[in-house]
């Protein structure tokens, strides 16, 4: 019996143990069905709206496309336009500074005129301004620098290069190039210097009389005042320089100048940048020279004193500013320090250097 009993017992033990065995089976395999369900279930959702996402980028995408020519299209036109409006600005700039340069211009010329009225002064026939100053557009103007003892130079120039009488006029009419010698006033008014000068002016007529004051040491001065009354008395693209011991093709100049008509702001010449002297006693003696740095140094970039050439902007800019620009001792080296801080294309051509073809 006692066996038995145990036997039953075991039986009954591994009876339930069977039994919640399969229960635990069949809720493991329940579990696992819901479970596998919510898994396949999320990424479902998850790729509708993901889908459902794409589709509105796409949509969007596809609104941005189709808008895509039109917007090009509109922003082609406006580009046109926009370009259209900023050359007429750009041509009616050029045309209200060309105004302002002539205003300025004429008003240089009624301060000449003021002044020598203040002075005392007798007006030249220099500077009396012609009718046709304000009709009459010429390519250059060309001032042959000449003194009081330089007559055989004048001589020389007139049978050269510098035509006479009508054939001068006929230059001035037909090619725009007006020529004249440039001098000042002796320190004594009315002498025999001035009256030699008025009589071979009364004979030839190609002599610009200035309202300076002759002398070596005041080239400078004489340089400013000759561009100021140039640009007053002709409306000119170009005013040059020359000194009356060179000879000058006015052909080759004329050609070479009109190259730059399109720019507004030329300084034309044989740049050079020499050394900057200070031993007293010299020649080209610079009594600055501490301006400059060290001793030793050289000179900035300007134009060599023999030729040289200036468009009329610049003509005007020292017209205006004649009384606040500094004169250094040499007036090549003035005239450069006049266009430092401007906004001036420097020309080097060497075709303008003296001993070449050209002058």
């Amino acid at each position: 019996m006692g066996w038995k009993s145990k036997g039953l017992e075991s039986n009954a033990k591994s009876f339930v143990t069977k039994k919640w065995t399969l229960l635990l089976c069949v809720g493991c395999f329940c579990a696992g069905m819901l479970f596998s369900d919510r898994m396949w279930t999320v990424p479902e959702a998850e790729d509708k709206v993901v889908s459902l996402e794409t589709g509105v980028k796409d949509e969007r995408l596809k609104l941005v496309t189709e808008g895509c020519d039109p917007i090009q299209k509109d922003v082609k036109r406006g580009s046109k336009n926009i370009l259209g409006e900023v050359s007429k600005t750009h041509n009616a700039i050029q045309t209200l500074d060309k105004t302002i340069s002539n205003l300025e211009m004429e008003l240089a010329a009624a301060r000449a005129m003021q002044e020598s009225i203040i002075n005392g002064s007798p007006i030249s026939d220099g500077l009396k301004i012609p009718e046709s100053s304000g009709k009459r557009k010429y390519l250059m103007v060309v001032g042959i620098n000449t003194a009081f003892s330089s007559r055989k130079r004048r001589d020389s120039v007139r049978a050269t290069w510098m035509p006479q009488g009508e054939e001068r006029k006929k230059l001035e009419e037909e090619k725009g190039v007006v020529m004249r010698f440039v001098i000042g006033h002796s320190a004594t008014s009315g002498g025999i210097l001035d009256r030699a000068i008025e009589a071979e002016d009364r004979k030839h007529g190609d002599i610009l009389r200035l309202e300076h004051v002759e002398g070596y040491l005041e080239l400078s001065a004489k340089t400013k005042t000759y561009f100021a009354t140039a640009a007053a008395l002709w409306d000119a693209d170009f005013y040059v320089k020359v000194d009356d011991d060179v000879h000058v093709n006015i052909a080759t100049l004329g050609a070479t100048l009109a190259r730059h008509r399109s720019k507004p702001r030329v300084y034309i010449g044989c740049m050079k940048s020499g050394p900057v002297l200070a031993q007293k006693g010299v020649r080209y003696h610079e009594p600055e020279y501490w301006k400059f740095g060290e001793e030793g140094n050289k000179y900035f970039r300007h134009a060599t004193g023999q030729l040289y050439a200036i468009s009329k902007d610049l003509a005007s800019y020292i017209s205006i500013n004649q009384h606040v620009l500094h004169k250094y001792a040499n007036e090549d080296v003035s005239l450069g320090s006049w266009f430092i801080g401007l906004d001036v294309d420097h020309i080097d051509d060497r075709r303008l250097c003296c001993g070449t073809t050209a002058a």
